[in-house]
Parts: C-alpha cells; structure tokens; sequence
C-alpha cells in the first residue's frame, strides 16, 4: 500500500523540484536567473569536455567576503569551502528548507527529508524568530527539534530584528528573507524551499489588484527566485488543504501562528474575510482562477521585462551622454552678450526666435533674460515649483547646479515604443539610479513619461531617492538630485 495521497503529493512536487536543482548543479551554463528566462546572464566560458567517468557531486560554493565576515561576526566558522565545519566532511550538495512550524513548511519539510537522500542531496533546515510574540524563542527551539526528528541536518534558529519600513508585514518579510540569504550564503546551500501554496498565490494576485498593480505584481510568486534561482516554491500549484491532510497522514505536530487569522493583517483578511466571500457570490474555483491568472500575468510580464531590456539599451547607446560632464544645468544659460529687447513684445515677435533641439511642442521657448535683469514689461513672472499629487517639480536657476548625471536615454528611441515597454524602461532605470522600488509609484513614471510623449517645457521631475529626470538636449537625462 502506498503513501497516502496528499503524503504522495507532496513528495511528488518535491522530488520534481529537486531534480530541476540538479540539472541547474550539473549544467555547464550558469544558473537560471531568479525568475524569468528571458533575463540575461552572464556565462563563464566553455569549460573542457568531461570525463567519462561520471563526475563526483559539486562541492558548496564559496561564500562571499562580507557575508563571510557576517557570519564570523556571529560566531559562526567558515570552513575553506564556504560552509561550516561541521559539514565539510559531507561534499552532497544542501537543500534547506525555510520553516515556521506550520503545516505548510512541515510538509514540506517532511517531503525534503524522505526525497533529497535518494538523489544524492542534504536536507537542512532554517527556523526564524521574528520576536514579534512572546514565547517565540521557545517556539523556534521546537521547531528545531522536530526538524531534528525528521534528520534534518544541519538546523538553525535565527532570530531577526523586524524594522517599521513598509508595514509589519513587509518589515517581517524583509528581515526573514535578509536571514535566509545569510543563511545559504553561510552554508553554501544550493537552494531554499519555501511553503507557499496556491492560496498564498490566490491571495497575493488580490491584494495586487486592490493595490491597482501592474502585471508584474498581479504574477504573484514565482516558482524559482532570489538570486542565482536560490528560492524554490515546490507548493504553488497545491492547495493548503493538501498539506495539512499530509501532516495529519505523517502524524506530524503543526504550529498555527495566530497572526495569520489576527484581521489586524491585510493578508489575514483577505484569507479569512475576502476571498471565502468570493467564493460565495462568485461560485467554487476562485483560488484557482487567482493562481491561473498569476500564471499568465507572470508570461506576459516576462516577455514585456526582456522587451524592455532591450529597448533600455538601444535608447542608452544612442549618442550617450559625456561621462567626464559633471554638471547639467537645469534650463539654457544667459547668453554672454544678450540681444536687447524692446520693452513690450509686438505680436509674432517670439517666432523669430532659433528653435533648440528640444524645442516644446506649442513652439520654441523665450530666451532667458539675463542674470539680475527684470522681466521685461507684459511678460509674465515665471511660475513658482509646483506639484503633481507628490511630485514636486525643480525650480530651475540661471546658474549650472553641480549635479551627477547617472544615466541618459535617447528620447527618440523611445517615443515610438508601446507604452508597457517605455514605462517599464523608465522603471527599470529610475530604480537603478536609486530610487527606492517600494516609492516609485505608477503616477511617478507617468510624469516621467510626459517627459516623451508630452513635451511642452517641463521643468524636472523629481522622484524618490532624491533622483531628478529631466529633458535636455534630445536626451532623458537622469541625475542625483
């Protein structure tokens, strides 16, 4: 008689994804990027034909110098290899498995440690301690000895000092996934498993929606991510029924934290309030359609993110910006010796004007009178830095402002790209020159945007991280503010 038929599921799911980690380990190329195929890696040359014989199994990589020098801080001894002492003996690669205690990470834990042996891996497994309940010390320590009971090994509790950046939750999500880097790094462990289900997904693409996300966040989790493919969700096409029916089979004791049914959580909520009331109205299936939609989102969004590379690099290498131009000045210098003139403009006057290069689209802008001299008569006075929503616009100055130009983008280059790719592009550029993923708001890139598509004179627009991105010369030209 064979395992029960949740026990089966969940093995099954395991067993698949451990296999993918052993064809990554024993490919010659470099590892798959986090989660798309379509982003680009970089990959060592060619190495030498193998040997006939069957190689030995990879020995961990080497952890890297400062996380290495975070680890001896906390007492913990590298071993040359990159991982601690206690595990250089044992060459099989390691697989640890992220768990809370709950029933979704202790059938998962379960399943790691009945699969990986079979297929020439260690099983470990990491507990975190978030502090945020009393008790939780004392917590970690049980979950560490029933990890132990499943022959996990090695097995380690860290605790964490959950921040305020975002909200406890994504405070919490911060801190544990800082650790389990940490972790993996220190062990040189081959990938982490994570217990997320397919209610995880189901309830991740809603609040999405609420948020009036973009398709990439609507694509939820990804089955491999973090860096070098380090994630591994095995769960995400089961349900969390599944896993509790397998740790009922297995006798397995499950902790059930009471913040996820506290409705102080948005994610609490919506498990326990929004989504059963969906299914009410809406009929059966709604997990299912949430996570089908994840899926496809996660298509597109991939194929739309490659896109967007490539547009990104074409609009960069076209007639780049001079790296050794350390100012830009925020509108056109005085001319050194000004034209005069007369004290009230006769109609038609502003058209003799030179159109510049980046003239606005209603016609070419009016000189700029010189530094100290007074507006000329019947013109109006420039008007003050303004806002949009919480944009705020530069005031600009006659004067250079000493500012690092970042990066610079060919306008023309972009202005004909389907608005997903450019504003992807924006996104894409704007977060590598600094500002904060978590602050770029969608009503930043549109302002961003107008920079292309509605150019009329705009002033600066300045976004999170003190990055400023401004028009000039053709170009889209970010800079530190």
């Amino acid at each position: 008689m064979g395992p029960h038929p949740a026990v089966a599921a969940i093995r099954l799911a395991v067993r698949r994804v451990l296999q993918d980690v052993l064809a990554d380990i024993n490919s010659p190329s470099s590892s798959p990027s986090p989660s798309s195929p379509f982003s680009p890696s970089l990959t060592s040359p060619a190495a030498p034909p193998a040997p006939a014989a069957p190689p030995a199994p990879p020995s961990p990589p080497a952890a890297r110098g400062p996380e290495t020098a975070r680890a001896a801080a906390r007492g913990v001894v590298p071993a040359p290899g990159g991982s601690p002492l206690d595990a250089a003996a044992d060459p099989r690669p390691l697989i640890l498995v992220a768990c809370s205690g709950g029933a979704d990470s202790m059938a998962l834990a379960s399943a790691l440690a009945f699969e990986a042996p079979k297929l020439g891996l260690r099983a470990g497994g990491i507990t975190i301690d978030h502090g945020l309940q009393p008790g939780s010390d004392a917590r970690a320590v049980e979950v560490c000895e029933r990890l132990r009971a499943l022959r996990l090994d090695p097995v380690e509790s860290i605790a964490v000092a959950v921040g305020r950046d975002g909200g406890p939750e994504a405070a919490a999500r911060d801190a544990r996934y800082g650790a389990l880097d940490h972790a993996a790094e220190r062990y040189g462990a081959r990938a982490v498993l994570l217990g997320h289900t397919r209610d995880d997904q189901a309830e991740t693409v809603l609040l999405g929606l609420a948020r009036g996300s973009g398709t990439r966040s609507l694509s939820g989790m990804a089955v491999v991510s973090g860096e070098g493919g380090r994630y591994r969700r095995p769960f995400l096409h089961l349900d969390r029924q599944t896993a509790r029916r397998a740790c009922l089979a297995q006798s397995l004791p499950v902790w059930d934290d009471p913040h996820n049914a506290d409705p102080a959580f948005t994610r609490s909520r919506v498990r326990h309030e929004a989504l059963p009331m969906l299914e009410k109205a809406l009929g059966k299936g709604v997990v299912e359609a949430l996570a089908r939609t994840a899926k496809l989102s996660r298509d597109d969004a991939d194929a739309l993110d490659a896109w967007a590379a490539e547009a990104e690099a074409v609009a960069r290498a076209v007639r780049p910006v001079p790296k050794d131009r350390a100012t830009v000045p925020t509108r056109p210098t005085a001319p050194s010796h000004p034209t005069p003139r007369p004290t009230s403009a006769p109609p038609g006057a502003r058209a003799a004007v030179r159109p510049t290069a980046d003239a606005p689209a209603g016609g070419p802008s009016p000189a700029p009178p010189a530094v100290g001299a007074s507006p000329a008569a019947g013109a109006s006075p420039a008007p003050a830095a303004g806002s949009v929503g919480s944009l705020t616009r530069s005031r600009p100055s006659a004067a250079a402002e000493p500012c690092d130009v970042i990066d610079s983008l060919d306008t023309a280059a972009l202005r004909d790209l389907p608005a997903a790719v450019r504003r992807r592009v924006l996104r894409r550029v704007a977060i590598a020159a600094g500002s904060p993923a978590g602050s770029l708001f969608a009503r930043h890139i549109e302002e961003v945007d107008r920079l292309i598509t509605s150019w009329h004179g705009q002033r600066a627009i300045n976004l999170p991280g003190r990055i400023e991105v401004l028009r000039q010369g053709g170009r889209l030209v970010i800079r530190q503010g």
